[in-house]
């Protein structure tokens, strides 16, 4: 081709052949450069009858091609129609391999020969880069990272690593398609913020009816022939396997696009290049759209290969599709901006949003709220709980850390980052110092933002160690004092009965609880004898930094956790700069040694309550309460088992009893029903497509009405608590019941006189739970009701302190 076109699109995907799509409709000369013998490759790739969803719902397409939710051979007959209609000149198997010029003049040299064109659209993708297995065995054969048809898969044992779209979606396809097939899917973590909700959802009913097993927490460490060995929250596991579908994402190909001179948001592998809000790179007249611009959802890249090729034909007055969505998020703020001049300005003046792309950027902002608060006001109280994040983008946030003491967060800042990495209860109040711009973001999409951009990631991560060093360790401690510390700190995952430190071996790393909790034990008589409970917010190992001695006591993980290592140099030179963080440090492992000495003279004198008290510890840990903010607990010694608990939560919620007092686990006169435990991170609220799962003010979780019945928080509870139900219909009251004996009676009506007042009407099941009584005078109807003081609700810190009164008292 001699002469230049006006635009060249390179990638044949959802946003290029939207675009060249458009240039044909404007009649603007165009050329569609496509290295394979076929369009959207991407989507060609798709396995086999996939379902390809039009999200986000709330966006309207903006695209000369039709999209809408259908299977994929349908999406690609109808786009290779529309190509045809909107006269699309395309090039197959022109593979590019070197692009050279400027705007206006650019040579594109390809495996079908050179092309000239006045500006180019980079519309590449990434799939063509995907990231592989890191564990041993990542170069076996059966390891594959793509799914073309799941009728390929016949009586075999597959792991899918990766719990994002296409994981998810390969998971269902090689299990629908031959029953036979055992399939599992893996998650690091708890949540699912990479997948759309409806995946989530066809996911958790696939493993509700054992199509599936879903392992959440749980990542590859070892892959053999035949056999995959899993990192689990609880401890090592190999399970069969024949064949692993690796699906943990892509990146851009950035070598090839560095190449024509583009930059990018920084040095990591998953930055995304630098773009303007028209998609123009660093390199005039060079726009990137779709996945390699940071956003790969298929409706976001038809729109963005629309409005490239509207921004390149000089239509000036374009507006996103977006537009409206985020003008009414910004309209409560009292300056009057536009919309790209908002995102800008955020992006500008927030260190989280420093490495996020304009494109990723207006996706975000559609997901959080932006609010305006006067001087004075009260952002959120200390002790309520949230899990959201907050960044300044304009004024200061004041904490307040003590009477008439407060601490400024600065803008550009974040705070509430306790409640986003932990789970624990708002740990100050904090005001606006000032008239104060403030983003609220919502902890799925900051989950998201931190996996999307590792910049992001970073911040949050140094915020909050630095916060949470300078709460813990105090004595005029300075942002600046903890550089060293902070910058030579790792965070590790550690699954539950881990053990972290080992008592008698050299050591001097400091460990910080980023989440979850550790138990603390000690070898007396040869028997490891529990010492104490260490929650979130704590910290451990300090004693070798001070003595040199070797380690006085064995630290093992409660529940899954996540640490922070603090090596013990830095940590060392910390101490050396201030004395009265070194005093401080030395009175809490003073205190810690009277509490171990306190521990060994009982054992010699009390030898069978310190076992008792070791052991029961030991059991609500295995229990799994060491991620619980408020659990039921029943001593037997007390219980006369008149089922009054039962009765006046059944009288409290509408007829059905949220505990059941004779399941559940006992332990000496300890006994653990089923009974909802307030997790930290609630699991029930992972996957709530309502979104009527909620923490109250005084930290229940509880569930508003709108339920519809899905069952994901009944699958996702690992303590068997919630389950589904109807609504028995309105018993007679308890006075006339006993003056006329008409009714069932206290506490829950028996399911025939429930079946006699329905007929034949099947009402609607919901979820229940407990809800600790949330808004009924007095607190929970459980403990009230008791005669004997037999129930109790505590955290796992009062309950430890109980189990050892009570052992006193044995």
């Amino acid at each position: 081709m001699s002469d230049a076109v006006k635009v060249a699109i390179i990638g044949s995907g959802p946003a290029g052949l939207s675009a060249a799509s458009r240039a044909g409709q404007l009649g603007l000369s165009h050329v569609l450069l496509e290295k394979t013998d076929h369009l959207s490759d991407t989507i060609f790739k798709y396995q086999k009858g996939k379902r390809v969803l039009a999200t986000p719902d709330r966006l309207d397409l903006r695209s000369d091609c039709r999209f809408a939710e259908g299977a994929r051979e349908y999406i690609l007959g109808n786009w290779d129609e529309d190509a045809a209609s909107n006269k699309v000149n395309v090039v197959k198997e022109a593979e590019v391999t070197e692009v050279t010029g400027q705007q206006g003049a650019f040579e594109i040299k390809t495996s079908k020969g050179v092309f000239k064109a006045e500006n180019i659209v980079l519309a590449i993708g990434t799939q063509g880069n995907p990231n592989r297995m890191r564990c041993p065995g990542n170069d076996l054969p059966h390891i594959i990272y793509t799914v073309d048809d799941p009728e390929d898969f016949k009586d075999k044992h597959i792991t899918v690593v990766g719990s994002g779209d296409a994981g998810i979606e390969n998971a269902l396809g090689v299990a629908e398609e031959a029953l036979e097939n055992t399939v599992t899917i893996l998650n690091r973590s708890k949540d699912f913020a990479r997948a759309k909700a409806k995946n989530v959802s066809d996911m958790m009913e696939a493993g509700e009816n054992g199509f599936m097993s879903i392992r959440t927490e749980t990542q590859p460490k070892m892959v053999e022939p035949g056999w995959l060995t899993l990192e689990t929250p609880t401890g090592d596991e190999k399970i069969q396997c024949d064949v692993i579908v690796a699906r943990l994402g892509s990146v851009a190909p950035r070598g090839f696009v560095e190449s024509m001179g583009i930059e990018f948001t920084g040095p990591d592998r998953e930055a995304f290049p630098k773009l303007s809000p028209t998609f123009e790179s660093t390199v005039p007249g060079i726009f990137v759209i779709g996945a390699l611009a940071g956003y790969p959802l298929i409706k976001h890249c038809m729109n963005q290969g629309y409005d490239v090729v509207e921004f390149i034909n000089g239509n000036t007055a374009l507006t996103p599709a977006d537009e409206k969505d985020l003008a009414a998020i910004f309209a409560g703020l009292p300056q009057q901006k536009p919309v790209s001049e908002w995102l800008e300005y955020l992006r500008t003046r927030i260190r989280i949003f420093a490495d996020v792309s304009p494109l990723q950027m207006r996706e975000f902002m559609l997901d959080s709220k932006v609010a305006f608060y006067r001087k004075g006001d009260v952002v959120f109280e200390k002790g309520e709980p949230g899990s959201s994040l907050f960044a300044i983008a304009d004024g200061h946030a004041e904490v307040e850390v003590g009477p008439d003491l407060t601490v400024p967060i600065e803008q550009g800042s974040i705070f509430g980052e306790v409640g986003l990495i932990s789970g624990r209860k708002r740990g100050a109040t904090i005001r606006a110092g000032e008239d104060s711009i403030f983003v609220e973001v919502s902890r799925t999409a900051a989950l998201k933002l931190m996996a999307a951009v590792p910049g992001a990631k970073r911040v949050i991560n140094r915020i909050s160690l630095e916060r949470q060093l300078l709460q813990i360790f105090k004595g005029g401690l300075t942002v600046d004092d903890l550089a060293e510390v902070v910058d030579t700190a790792e965070v590790e995952r550690v699954p539950a009965g881990k053990t972290v430190l080992t008592e008698g071996e050299q050591g001097d790393d400091v460990y910080v609880i980023r989440s979850g909790s550790m138990v603390v034990e000690k070898d007396i008589g040869g028997k490891p004898i529990f010492l104490r409970y260490l929650p979130a917010g704590s910290f451990f190992g300090e004693m070798g930094v001070l003595s040199g001695e070797p380690r006085n006591a064995t630290v093992k993980a409660a529940v899954g956790a996540e640490l922070i290592k603090l090596t013990g140099e830095s940590f060392r030179k910390m101490l050396a700069a201030r004395p009265q963080v070194r005093e401080a440090t030395e009175a809490a492992v003073a205190e810690r040694a009277q509490m171990n000495s306190f521990i060994e003279s009982r054992k010699a004198s009390y030898s069978s309550a310190v076992d008792l008290y070791s052991d029961t510890a030991s059991f609500i840990m295995k229990e799994g309460l060491g991620e619980a903010t408020d659990a039921l607990l029943i001593d037997e010694n007390l219980c006369v088992g008149c089922d009054n608990c039962e009765k006046a939560c059944a009288d409290s919620h509408e007829g059905l009893s949220r505990l059941d007092r004779e399941a559940g686990k006992t332990f000496a006169h300890l006994h653990v029903p089923t009974s909802c435990r307030h997790c930290e991170h609630p699991h029930c609220m992972a996957d709530c497509p309502p979104n009527v799962i909620h923490r109250g003010p005084d930290g229940e979780v509880f569930m508003e009405p709108g339920c519809i019945g899905c069952g994901n928080c009944m699958r996702n509870c690992p303590y068997g608590v919630i389950r589904m139900e109807a609504a028995p219909p309105q018993k007679p009251s308890l006075l006339r019941w006993l003056l006329t004996g008409f009714g069932p009676g206290p506490g829950e009506p028996s399911p025939k006189w429930t079946k006699k007042q329905l007929g034949e009407e099947k009402p609607k099941k919901i979820a229940v739970k407990c809800d600790m009584c949330k808004g009924i005078a007095g607190g929970p109807a459980c403990v009230r009701a008791c005669p004997t003081g037999a129930a109790i609700r505590v955290s796992p810190e009062e309950f430890l302190s109980i189990a050892r009164l009570q052992e006193d008292a044995d």
